[in-house]
């Protein structure tokens, strides 16, 4: 018999969070509010997404991960921040 089939199911907390900026300036502005505001442990990921089809720089958006793994940061502080430099969250 497998042990493992009576031992209850274990789920990680760990959440990644992404918020979606218009461009370069607003993710590195958003990256410092985050380790002023949540005192994250690690500086967030930036990272550039070209949109579907696009090939000019201009039509990029950037993105600010957050590793998240105890779940402790809050979605909703999350969003106002992003919105308050014209981005928005995405739900994972």
């Amino acid at each position: 018999m497998n042990d493992d089939a009576t031992q209850p199911a274990r789920h990680s907390r760990h959440t990644r969070h992404v918020l979606v900026l218009p461009d370069r300036d607003a993710a590195e502005e958003v990256a410092e509010a985050l380790a002023e505001r949540f005192g994250l442990a690690e500086e967030p990921e930036l990272v550039r997404d070209a949109l579907a089809g696009e090939d000019d720089a201009e039509d990029a958006q950037w993105l600010v991960v957050v590793e998240d793994p105890d779940a402790i940061h809050d979605p909703e502080r999350l969003d106002t921040l992003a919105a308050e430099y014209d981005g928005w969250r995405e739900a994972e």
